[in-house]
């Protein structure tokens, strides 16, 4: 067995324990992937933001994480602390957010600090808000003929934007927006969105989709306001506006146009039909029972 040099063997046993920053979702237990749920099952320490992440994620390992830490009242020093305990301890940490964790998930401090402290990380994605919410409403967020383009984007608040990510400058575009963090400014939303999209335009907003006590409106941009203050809705919530969201006026799409060819579904059709067996299956897939 050979000998590796010091400067190496630290590298190594830096890289040993692992980092994973896991998309829980927008609430509902369900909603998280396999991938996720098997990293916090191997994760001896668990750290996740309480108000945003409910505690029955973690019902399978209660009883065999070694640590299950609330963060939400902890700052940045003080996660990474914890982090770097849980390195020295060799233990990997499944660090826990709400939603898809590449969005809106402030990981990308918390990725330049480990890349400082020779951490390695993964990040695993998870079902987003936006992506939960339009389930919720039983809709189609690009509906050919309406709209193809989806901005996802936050109400100007105490984060610094740039002129040309500012709510008028992406509502000329005409796209579906699904607005983060503006609740509390809808009045200022829907005056900075009407030239663009018009009073009739279709809005909803979900107020934590997911959870037990979701709920949600809808309406147009000319009584939204109104329908939001009358719910006293004043967090977590995501708004969604555009015609996407009240129309049945559409084009079919060319995916299953039995005019459009494409290489699974050529002009001069097989005479058997694909199979499951014609199609190799993902590497990592194990047969389920």
């Amino acid at each position: 067995m050979g000998v590796y040099p010091k400067r190496l063997q630290q590298k190594a046993v830096e890289k040993i324990m692992k980092v994973y920053f896991i998309g829980a979702g927008p609430g509902d237990p369900e909603l998280i992937t396999i991938k996720a749920l098997n990293r916090i099952k191997q994760s001896p320490v668990i750290l996740y933001a309480g108000s945003l992440v409910p505690r029955a994620i973690f019902a399978e390992v209660e009883s065999t994480a070694e640590k299950i830490v609330d963060t939400a009242a902890m700052n940045l020093d003080e996660i990474m602390q914890m982090i770097e305990e849980a390195q020295q301890s060799d233990n990997d940490v499944a660090r826990v957010h709400s939603g898809d964790p590449s969005l809106y998930g402030a990981i990308g401090e918390q990725i330049r600090r480990l890349e400082k402290m020779g951490i390695d990380y993964e990040i695993i994605p998870g079902v987003s808000a936006t992506s939960a919410s339009a389930a919720w409403l039983g809709k189609e967020l690009t509906l050919s003929g309406v709209s193809q383009t989806i901005i996802m984007t936050r109400y100007e608040g105490k984060t610094p934007f740039p002129e040309r990510e500012r709510l008028p400058a992406l509502a000329a575009s005409g796209a579906t927006l699904a607005i983060h963090l503006g609740v509390t400014r809808i009045h200022k939303i829907v005056e900075e969105l009407l030239p663009f999209y018009g009073e009739d335009c279709p809005v909803a907003v979900c107020y934590r989709t997911g959870w037990p006590d979701q709920d949600k409106v809808t309406g147009t941009l000319k009584d939204i306001v109104k329908k939001v203050r009358d719910k006293k809705f004043t967090r977590t919530s995501l708004i969604l506006v555009g015609a996407v969201l009240g129309t049945d006026e559409f084009r079919d799409s060319y995916l299953y146009d039995e005019n459009q060819a494409h290489v699974y579904r050529p002009k001069v059709k097989p005479a058997t039909n694909r199979d499951a067996k014609s199609t190799a299956a993902h590497p990592s897939l194990k047969k389920i029972e």
